[in-house]
């Protein structure tokens, strides 16, 4: 009788009444949610035939689900090195002219590879840094071919088990350190810090930005995937920063005015062909008053034209182009000095506006921004600079380490952007950070050296672990607002990129990932499970993930974890139980095809 009596006071007629259109309305939004996600998943079933099943987690709605995913297999060991967007594999689909062919064509998802990527036969653990920095194991990145063929240039040298980088290259056999003190002597601004994002195309070992690091000068070393050089495969093992890329027909997926010096040591790109539109996209990256360095063809071509299998009459036409368009594009000659060239930027666009009408290179109409950099046609023209930005020159940024605290006037057209929010956003990430090192002793050890925060606003996450012994790369969403710019503007390094596709880079490159709220901002666009197969790809054995997330996202994550044979434990965040956020702390386990592990 006292049942019924319950059951009527709860659910009788007139409560009926009022809870039905609640009813509803929650059934409605379930049935909406789960007719969308079958639409979209319709293309990915035969795919996602590995899931075991499906149940459901008891939340506000009553509609989110949580997987259930068995033990994922490993791939063949001939994906050891496989890089899915710049895959050579697929290279004969794509357009040859201007080495289209080596940008990123990513495949379907429905040809997304559902399994591990195995690290090749008789991997090691990666060397600990600084150590790595001079010597990596050769069974890790097996490839002879530069060492056989760049003997005499001191590039690598293989000894016993071991790669040996003796500091060399093309334009410095003598050594790296050598080639840069000569830079420096001509731009002094490499000595007192206002010189302190570098990019570095066709950047070989990567020898040149290793060596910038101890002179407080961060590089972004960039080079296209190839079929047997690995040379940013090399760069990653040996703990300096680099990912795969190659000037060709797209932009390079960074923001304008974010380097203050770009390098080409030999690199071989036929700078003033197709209406300069290289240089015109080394420009467009370039701030203010920074610096573009050149050696190498045809650079001194009075002294090396013999030895370039070329003739001295090409070589001068081809300086004498370069300068012209150097100088229509306002670049003024800084200095020279034997095989060294430096000309720098303008400060603003008071030159451009003087040049006689007609002049080519044309500017830029502002039909493409100049900060979009995902996927984007590079145009030959000069993109001008932005008339509110007043300080952002080499000359009128703070020099480095001031600048990685202080706001950039950038933040004014970044949306959203503020002092305030940005001053807040360091505070939360130093507060952040000191909680996660009480979760992860390892971080600020020399276990951890690669770092990528995989959604990153300004960048506050890899100032924070500054005085660490690491170098971060910070990863802007293509479909989030663009605030790269603020994060080079700090003196850090980052990309654009689309975690619905993989990543330019190769796998077992990287010992910590870090992301904060990216399923939440992402998971209606990309699948998780093929987000955390790319991060297992690129995380090195023995690598770690911090993600900080809601805790639907965070189950989703933990389950994924233990069938890609992580160890994962979960953790309230800094402010405690009453935060809507979590925190998962995983561990990728040292596993091989043939059954063995060793993990430390």
């Amino acid at each position: 009788m006292k049942d019924k009596e319950l059951k009527n006071g709860l659910f009788g007629p007139d409560k009926r009444q009022k809870y039905l259109p609640l009813f509803l309305i929650v059934s409605s939004l379930c049935a909406v949610s789960f007719y969308l996600g079958a639409a979209y998943g319709s293309e990915k079933q035969s795919i996602d035939e590995t899931y075991d099943s499906i149940a459901f987690s008891n939340n506000k709605a009553g509609c989110t689900s949580v997987i259930k995913q068995g033990p994922i297999a490993p791939c063949n060991i001939s994906t050891q090195d496989y890089t899915p967007c710049t895959d050579p594999i697929r290279w004969r689909k794509f357009d040859k002219q201007r080495m289209a062919f080596r940008e990123r064509h990513c495949p379907p998802r429905a040809e997304k590879l559902q399994c591990l990527i195995p690290p090749p036969e008789g991997y090691k653990q990666t060397m600990l840094w600084p150590k790595s920095r001079k010597e990596c194991w050769y069974k890790n990145v097996p490839y002879d071919w530069i060492n056989n063929e760049k003997a005499n240039q001191n590039w690598l040298k293989k000894k016993d088990d071991k790669f040996i980088f003796p500091g060399g290259g093309t334009m410095f056999p003598n050594g790296v350190g050598e080639y840069i003190d000569h830079m420096e002597e001509l731009i002094p601004g490499m000595k007192d810090g206002s010189v302190r994002t570098a990019l570095d195309t066709g950047c070989g070992v990567a020898s040149w930005g290793g060596d910038l690091l101890d002179r407080k000068i961060l590089a972004m070393s960039l080079a296209p995937r190839d079929n047997h050089e690995a040379q940013v495969q090399f760069a990653l093992e040996r703990g300096i920063p680099a990912m795969l890329g190659i000037i060709a027909t797209q932009r390079l997926p960074y923001p304008a005015n974010a380097f203050d010096i770009a390098h080409c040591s030999r690199c071989l790109i036929p700078w003033t062909e197709f209406g300069g539109v290289y240089l015109l996209e080394v420009d467009r990256v370039l701030r203010p008053g920074g610096f573009w360095v050149l050696s190498g063809p045809p650079v001194n071509y009075e002294v090396h034209w013999k030895g370039w299998d070329s003739t001295e009459e090409k070589q001068k036409r081809d300086l004498d182009n370069i300068k012209d368009l150097l100088s229509k594009m306002c670049y003024k000659e800084y200095a020279a000095k034997d095989d060294l060239a430096v000309w720098q930027k303008p400060l603003n666009n008071d030159c451009y506006e003087q040049r006689e009408e007609g002049t080519y290179p044309p500017i830029c109409d502002d039909a493409i921004e100049a900060d979009a950099a995902w996927y984007v046609p590079m145009r030959p023209c000069i993109v001008p600079q932005n008339p509110d930005a007043k300080r952002i020159s080499i000359e009128t940024v703070p020099k480095w380490p001031e600048r990685l605290t202080h706001a950039p006037e950038r933040l004014k057209w970044t949306a959203g952007g503020n002092t305030g929010g940005f001053n807040q956003d360091t505070r939360i990430w130093k507060e952040r950070v000191k909680h996660y090192r009480t979760l992860l002793p390892e971080l600020g050890g020399n276990k951890i050296r690669n770092v990528m925060d995989m959604n990153t606003q300004y960048g506050s996450f890899a100032a924070a672990l500054i005085d660490d012994p690491v170098w971060v790369m910070n990863v802007v969403s293509s479909y989030a607002t663009n605030s790269l710019g603020v994060v080079y503007d700090r003196g850090l390094i980052g990309t654009v990129s689309d975690w619905c596709e993989a990543f330019s880079t190769y796998p077992r490159t990287y010992d910590l990932l870090h992301l904060a709220g990216l399923f939440t901002a992402e998971s209606h666009r990309c699948e998780m499970k093929d987000v955390m197969l790319e991060m297992d790809r690129i995380l090195r054995p023995n690598g770690f993930t911090i993600i900080r997330d809601t805790p639907q996202f965070l189950e989703n994550a933990s389950v994924l974890g233990k069938a890609m044979r992580w160890k994962c434990t979960q953790h309230e965040t800094e402010i405690g139980p009453d935060d809507k956020e979590g925190i998962l702390v995983c561990k990728k386990t040292f596993w091989t095809v043939t059954g063995e592990s060793d993990e430390s």
